[in-house]
Parts: C-alpha cells; structure tokens; sequence
C-alpha cells in the first residue's frame, strides 16, 4: 500500500478512534478481549480500506466493520460476557443519596437488559444511546430505516416491560 494511503489510514483511524474503543467496551468485559478486538478492528479496517470507496462517510464504514468483527468476535468468544457501556448520564442530582444509588441501579439494569438482547439488537441500542440518525444507523447496518424504526420500538418496549415487571415485584 502507498505511504499516501497509510497516512490517510492512520489519520482517519486516529481521527474515529472512540467508535472502536466504544464498540470494545460495549462486547468485551474483559480487558484482554477488548485489547484484541481493537487489535482485530483495526486489522480488519486496514485490510478492507482499499474498498472504501467514500460513497458514505468514513466513520458510517468504520462502524459496519467495527460492529461486524466486534459481533463475530463475541460470537466466538462467548464465554466472555459481553456489557453495554452505558455513558454517564447528563443530570446533576443535589437530591438525596437514595436517588442516586436507584438511578444507578436502572443504570446497571438496563446494562444487564441490553446485554441480554441479541447482537443485532444490541448493536441497534449502542447506535441509539449514541444518538445516531435512524438514517445513519441504517447506513451502518444495512438496513432499511423503518427497520431501524420498528426495532428501536420493539426493544423499548420489552426494556420497558422488563423494567415494568421488576416495580411489580418490587412492591407487590
């Protein structure tokens, strides 16, 4: 490969390196594994780069490979656990420490929620909790947007209903 086109690479990589270390954090627990699937998206992004053929930005192609290797790695590293990192949430609470301690708790559970879903499913939710466009997580994908849609809805729905039935428990 050309010097040009290396340079190019490393700065593009350099450039988006959160997606892959994100999607690392989302599929791999442990550290071990997230080191080797940085290790594996990059090796994969590297070998692919010469059919990039800029036809979608460079950080939509970045994310199909990435959560490609990332979901066929954890496919085959099963037995690791796989955790959604969820990022901090943007609210300041001066309430009390109760309040805290449930929100982290929803936090954990709706890590542990997410984590339960299938990787197609999963990797719909990073994209959300992301806030990326239905129509760039249907780039990403490779899926129609009402796709993106109507299955955005439909793990709402069961997180809710999972949450739902949790209260039910909790004070009945």
């Amino acid at each position: 490969m050309m010097q040009n086109n290396k340079d190019e690479f490393l700065k593009q990589i350099d450039e988006h390196k959160l997606i892959i270390y994100k999607i690392c954090n989302s599929y791999c627990k442990n550290r071990n594994d997230r080191d080797d699937l940085v290790q594996e998206i990059i090796y994969q992004l590297w070998r692919s780069y010469n059919h990039f053929n800029g036809t979608v930005k460079f950080s939509t192609w970045m994310y199909r490979v990435a959560l490609n290797v990332a979901i066929t790695f954890y496919r085959k590293t099963k037995t690791s656990e796989a955790i959604i990192q969820l990022g901090e949430p943007d609210i300041d609470f001066e309430d009390s420490k109760e309040d805290r301690s449930e929100l982290e708790e929803n936090k954990n559970l709706l890590q542990q929620f997410i984590n339960e879903l299938k990787e197609l499913d999963k990797a719909l939710m990073i994209l959300y909790l992301e806030e990326k466009s239905y129509n760039e997580i249907s780039e990403i994908l490779g899926i129609t947007e009402t796709n993106v849609a109507t299955r955005i809805s439909r793990i709402k729905d069961k997180l809710k209903q999972k949450f739902s039935t949790l209260n039910n428990k909790d004070h009945g």
